[in-house]
């Protein structure tokens, strides 16, 4: 059923704006926890096979606290379509991707690492276009995933590619990677059967969760250095951009439709761009902000090319 204008004006309320500002502060203050919980360009921080299960286990702890309180359940274990999805949801949404981008974040800045969720729509409309015949690609769509890919060179910069394997190269590879894997899991999630929202959330996050507990045993906690804000930041990541992030995403896509949520996808790299600044004085040279013109505008034509659908 289309959308009136009426209930457009009523989804786009202050309490939307509101779920909105908040989700983007979590989602894009996950990058500046992570560079806190690493100790990036220190000597000191927990390593990504510590951090990771902390955060996931946090998250899940939090999702099935309040999937219980809500009286939600988990699919039974029959249901092996559903339980596929969460799996699959929770090792390339979850646990690849949080995984790579806290080892890039050992080396690159925070505003770095959330400038590529900005290249995620790209990738997402090129696999729907592939995948889904009711989003067969237009010429809008072709001119916005190729602006899309320019503007991941142009994130790479020249002094990265100059310098192949480098520690840099490496970890805006990664980077990328995980940004794949986000839109890979995103079309993943169009293409399962129906499922509540919560029990989905907390099913992958808690499936994420356990694949993770074994990297902790890879490292020895003698050679780990890491004080009391190290840990509180592993707490926060836990909390917010794994726990409650999860519930005002839902909220936010009930109330105003993923179209709207999608939105998202500018914000985030231009308040992790900020956030970067403002607690780290973290800087982008010139490339990034060519990178980040570049990708907002292919995903808008690309979105325009899709009719204004968002998969």
């Amino acid at each position: 059923m289309p959308e009136t204008a009426q209930s457009g004006a009523q989804r786009r309320s202050l309490a939307v704006w509101i779920i909105f500002t908040v989700l983007t502060i979590l989602w894009a203050g996950a990058y500046g926890l992570t560079r806190i919980a690493v100790g990036t360009g220190t000597a000191e921080g927990l390593p990504p096979e510590w951090v990771l299960p902390g955060r996931l286990t946090g998250g899940a702890i939090f999702l099935l606290t309040l999937m219980f309180v809500l009286g939600k359940r988990l699919p039974p274990l029959s249901d092996r379509r559903r339980w596929a999805v969460i799996v699959a949801m929770g090792f390339i949404g979850s646990l690849i991707p949080f995984f790579l981008i806290t080892v890039a974040q050992e080396t690159v800045d925070s505003s770095l690492a959330a400038l590529y969720t900005a290249a995620a729509p790209v990738f997402v409309t090129l696999g729907a276009s592939l995948l889904f015949s009711e989003e067969r690609m237009t010429r809008n769509t072709g001119i916005g995933i190729l602006l899309g890919f320019a503007g991941v060179v142009a994130l790479f910069g020249p002094e990265a590619i100059r310098h192949f394997g480098s520690a840099s190269m490496t970890a805006q590879l990664l980077l990328l990677l995980a940004t794949l894997a986000f839109s890979a899991s995103t079309l993943i999630a169009r293409a399962s059967p129906p499922m509540e929202v919560i029990p989905m959330a907390a099913g992958f996050i808690t499936v994420s969760a356990v694949l993770s507990w074994p990297m902790v045993f890879t490292v020895d906690p003698a050679a780990v250095s890491a004080g009391w804000h190290h840990w509180l930041a592993v707490a926060g990541l836990g909390i917010g951009p794994s726990g409650v992030a999860q519930v005002l995403y839902m909220a936010l896509v009930a109330r105003a439709g993923a179209t709207f949520q999608s939105l998202t996808g500018y914000s985030v790299p231009v308040a992790g761009a900020a956030f970067g600044w403002l607690f780290f004085r973290e800087t982008q040279s010139w490339n990034a902000a060519l990178a980040l013109a570049l990708i907002l505008g292919g995903v808008w034509l690309a979105r325009q090319g899709g009719r204004g659908r968002i998969v």
